[in-house]
């Protein structure tokens, strides 16, 4: 009889209820298959392999063991990655030593063994843990495979999703051996998404106006172009109101499947306008296909819920699995350069996607570049097809080049479609009193406002005519903002009063047509953008839907927005349409021009990685730092008003589940430190957490204007 195998002595894992354990092989075996796969599209499968194997060979240890039982804390991620630095392969060694605490720096090799840095590190005298090589075998060939040419920023690119591939697959692993098969995947394949798509157009085609008919032409080019261009960089120019939203899903749908590609992922700059952009994706493909992952969503899943599709969507977010992703910029291009597993475990499913940017334009000057070289590499080295989605394309041709990349652009024809799409007369107002200016807004009875400061907007709407007013801006929360443009929207339907004053967040992509409108002088893209929400729909003539660019009295532009404001001016004077695209390309190039070559990357990320900062090789925790798209040090106020007092109570109760500050974020604004200062010398906010209050005199929120900037203890005016 044979002998029962046994037991082994090692595990990395003891279930909850300390009744199962997971071996230490098991686990390793586990997440090596799976991080393998996930390194395939990009040909690291062996280098993913190898990281799987050796990631966790650290709790062969009895300190690790003890560990378990409840004893201190052991470095386990150590012991592997100097394994794998022994075996020359030092991507793997990087993902290994960050899979729990981060990428870290690569350093030189002065550096000491508590520096943190990769070379520190492997300076370390760890517990022994050799009683790995009686279990674990290793492929008896290095890994080789398919990687990209390794100049020092598109190696580290490599690492990072190398990294990526590991880390979800830790979780992954973890996440089954602790809880069960959990209910991921089992989401319908794009290519009966596609057919969905068909079914929802199906009925345009039969169009009965020149307008619909021009709007199909270009869903009928995005079709075209998804099924027989290759992979690669597109641009897609698309008037506002030319259906840009429907036709780029069709290209990407399209695209995909042709391609035989994973996902699609729309990336979009403001929350503001994503819940809008995902219900249209989900009324067309199904709510459980399309996942939105942003700091303003509610993915939780109700307690007691055992609804998979639910679970589903809400892990959907930690790993972007899904069929569809809708995300924001800040999301997917700061997680790109993080460090930290839970921001970049999702990264390796962006390879062999199709990512759609809308508002190409909105991209931060000061992060231009690395966003290039970002969607550079996943173009040329991850099976990425990009399409940058904009009425007002920000001409990034020139940077491309510069990694050897050329943009097609999916419409053709494109100054036609802006004649064709004119829909508007800009004209200019000069300057005037907030006073004189509301008069203005009062004697329309349907306009909308654009302004460039909250305080402005606040004060403005104090002095419009009460009978459908709405003041828009980010001091309302999520919740609340979202219910005042369902407001708007059926105002404006049914013809009754509607003036609206707002920041700029109505003017990317948010769904509304208002027979006149104003904007406070900003960029060309911003003022263009605002002429979008008027006429939206051509019901009237061009020349009498204007659009009046105005100056307010005794208010300078914001420092950060002075230059786009000269920008304009400039162009507004040397084109007489200043919105076709030759004008549109002017006013980027001229912007870019002042601001200079080093504006573009002001923390020097690239120059980082290719020839280190400060002495620091392949410097990924450093980067990590640094890059932030909003870099206004912001603080966020929980609002305990409707739904959010209940949860407000069970933050207070010392609840911190990542669920719960999911749901709390459609009850949270965000704001500035002088403003956070005069709240808290009022006594009307009280600490919940690194950088998160609560607001403690609702008095001072209105569902209808948000948080007062004006408080007894002074006047905050922010940009």
């Amino acid at each position: 009889m044979d002998k029962p195998e046994k037991r082994p002595l090692y595990f990395a894992h003891i279930s909850e209820d300390q009744t199962r354990p997971q071996s230490v092989r098991d686990h390793l075996e586990g997440v090596a298959k799976l991080a393998g796969a996930f390194a395939r599209p990009f040909g690291g499968e062996e280098q993913g392999f190898l990281a799987g194997m050796l990631h966790d060979i650290g709790k062969y240890s009895l300190a690790f063991q003890k560990r378990l039982e409840g004893g201190p804390k052991v470095d386990h991620a150590t012991a592997g990655a100097k394994e794998a630095f022994l075996l020359r392969q030092a991507e793997v060694a990087f993902a290994i030593a960050g899979h729990h605490g981060g990428l870290p720096d690569g350093g030189g090799k002065n550096d000491s063994l508590d520096s943190g840095t990769l070379l520190g590190r492997m300076k370390k005298q760890l517990p022994p843990y050799e009683a790995w090589r009686q279990e674990v075998h290793l492929p008896t060939t290095a890994p080789g495979g398919k990687k990209p040419p390794l100049d020092n920023f598109t190696e580290s690119f490599y690492i990072r999703m190398l990294y990526s591939c590991l880390v979800d697959a830790d979780y992954l692993d973890t996440e089954a051996f602790m809880d069960g098969a959990a209910p991921r995947g089992g989401y319908e394949p794009l290519s009966v998404l596609l057919e969905r798509l068909h079914q929802y157009i199906s009925p345009w085609w039969d169009a009965q106006t020149a307008l619909n008919r021009k709007r199909c032409e270009i869903l009928r080019a995005c079709l075209t172009a998804g099924q027989q261009a290759p992979r690669g960089l597109y641009t897609l120019t698309v008037p506002t109101g030319g259906g840009k939203t429907v036709s780029s899903l069709a290209f990407a749908l399209t695209h995909a499947v042709a391609q035989g590609m994973s996902r699609v992922i729309y990336v979009i700059p403001y929350t503001s306008i994503i819940d809008q952009t995902a219900q249209v994706f989900q009324k067309i493909l199904g709510k459980e296909n399309v996942v939105e992952h942003h700091s303003g969503v509610n993915d939780s899943v109700p307690e007691g819920e055992v609804d998979p599709a639910l679970y589903r969507k809400a892990m959907a977010t930690e790993n972007w699995d899904a069929p569809v992703i809708v995300t924001t910029a800040v999301q997917f291009f700061e997680s790109l350069y993080s460090n930290r597993p839970s921001r970049c475990r999702k990264l390796h499913n962006i390879a062999d996607s199709v990512v759609i940017f809308d508002e190409a334009q909105t991209l931060p000057m000061g992060y231009l570049r690395p966003c290039v070289a970002a969607i550079g590499q996943l173009t040329q080295h991850y099976g990425v097809t990009a399409v940058l989605c904009t009425a007002t394309q920000p001409a990034l041709q020139p940077l491309f080049q510069e990694w050897g990349l050329s943009m097609e652009e999916i419409c053709p024809d494109t100054e036609e479609l802006y004649r064709f799409f004119r829909r508007t007369t800009l004209r200019q107002g000069g300057e005037m009193t907030e006073e004189e200016l509301a008069a203005q807004l009062n004697a329309s009875p349907q306009t909308l406002c654009v302004v460039n400061r909250r305080a402005s907007a606040q004060q403005i709407y104090g002095m419009l005519e009460p009978e459908g007013r709405y003041c828009l801006t980010t001091l309302l929360c999520p919740a609340h903002r979202k219910r005042l443009l369902q407001e708007i929207r059926l105002r404006l339907k049914e013809g009754l009063p509607c003036r609206v004053v707002s920041t700029s967040l109505i003017e990317a992509g948010v769904d509304v047509d208002f027979p006149a409108a104003w904007r406070e002088e900003a960029g060309l893209d911003s003022v263009l953008q605002t002429a979008g929400r008027c006429n939206r729909e051509g019901r009237r003539p061009a020349e009498e839907s204007i659009v009046t660019v105005f100056r307010l009295k005794d208010q300078k532009a914001p420092a950060m927005i002075r230059l786009n404001v000269d920008s304009a001016r400039n162009v507004m004077q040397n084109f007489s349409d200043p919105t076709l695209p030759e004008a549109i390309t002017a006013y980027f190039t001229f912007y870019r021009a002042v601001k200079g070559d080093p504006a573009l990357d002001k923390q020097g990320v690239l120059e980082a990685f290719r020839k280190g900062f400060q002495g620091i090789g392949m410097p990924f925790a450093t980067v990590a730092e640094r890059f932030r798209f909003i870099e206004e040090a912001t603080v966020t106020v929980y609002l305990p008003v409707e739904e959010g007092a209940g949860l407000v109570e069970r933050l207070r109760a010392g609840e911190k589940g990542r669920w719960l500050y999911r749901q709390l974020g459609q009850f949270a604004v965000s704001i500035y430190p002088d403003h956070l200062k005069n709240l808290l010398d009022a006594g009307a906010v009280e600490p919940a957490g690194t950088e998160c209050y609560i607001l403690t005199d609702t008095s001072l929120y209105h569902d209808d204007t948000g948080l007062e900037m004006d408080i007894e203890t002074g006047k905050g005016i922010f940009l």
